[in-house]
């Protein structure tokens, strides 16, 4: 979509227009001088004009291929001039056609990152895998680790916790800081890992969005999350991850 100013077409921006365009355009009264131009416009190259106005029997109304007829307000304007009511209808007119149109479309969160990765609203749409530690970085241990094995190996990856893994790399549990801080009571560190992790741990796939893994993290009360394809640790995300991507 393209803005045209009404007064600029006039003066050498009416080529923006093409062939198979859509014009909508905006006007309370529908008498707007400056219109003139893009009417004529439309009408000698069979462009579409849809104009939204509170005057349906105006000229730019009866002009249109399609009229979309606003309520008549009264202007919030002590002296009943300046625009005011009048443009906040207009604006809703607009957001409702452009809901009606992503519906319409189906347009959905991943083709809106497409066209707005940036800011807050981009973050919140990127996917764990555009964030994750992969290969090398995940901790990981199999199971018949000892508990001295898992040690050194959260050690090593500094995510406070590993994965452990069957002989076909599948994740069967999880072993962290606080199954660490629980199994000193034992005091043997030779201790098979499978006695101390914890099973079933959750887990996220690469395509899930960040703010869903954000969420996750938050309901269940912990930090990291393993990332898997077919049961087997593809990587792995940090709270701390998200957040300095902006997702919040």
């Amino acid at each position: 979509a393209l803005f045209l100013h009404s007064s600029e077409a006039s003066h050498g921006d009416l080529g923006m227009i093409s062939a198979g365009d859509v014009v909508m355009a905006l006007s309370w009264s529908g008498e707007t001088a400056e219109l003139g131009a893009i009417i004529t416009y439309c009408r000698r190259f069979g462009v579409t004009l849809i104009v939204a106005t509170a005057h349906p029997e105006s000229t730019a109304g009866r002009a249109a291929d399609v009229c979309l007829a606003l309520p008549k307000v009264r202007e919030a304007c002590p002296n009943e001039l300046a625009p005011t009511s009048s443009t906040v209808v207009q604006a809703v007119l607009g957001d409702a056609l452009a809901v009606a149109l992503t519906e319409q479309r189906g347009f959905s969160r991943s083709d809106f990152f497409v066209f707005h990765p940036g800011g807050r609203l981009g973050a919140q749409l990127t996917t764990v895998v555009q964030l994750m530690a992969e290969s090398s970085e995940v901790p990981k241990v199999r199971l018949g680790a000892t508990l001295l094995d898992a040690t050194m190996e959260m050690s090593r990856k500094r995510y406070g916790c590993t994965a452990v893994v069957d002989h076909h790399d599948r994740l069967v549990g999880v072993f962290t800081d606080g199954d660490l801080r629980r199994s000193f009571a034992s005091e043997r560190l030779g201790d098979d890992i499978g006695e101390h992790m914890t099973p079933t741990p959750i887990t996220v796939t690469p395509d899930t969005l960040t703010s869903d893994a954000l969420r996750i993290l938050n309901d269940n009360a912990v930090s990291v999350l393993f990332v898997c394809e077919d049961s087997r640790p593809v990587g792995v995300i940090h709270l701390h991850d998200i957040l300095r991507a902006g997702v919040v």
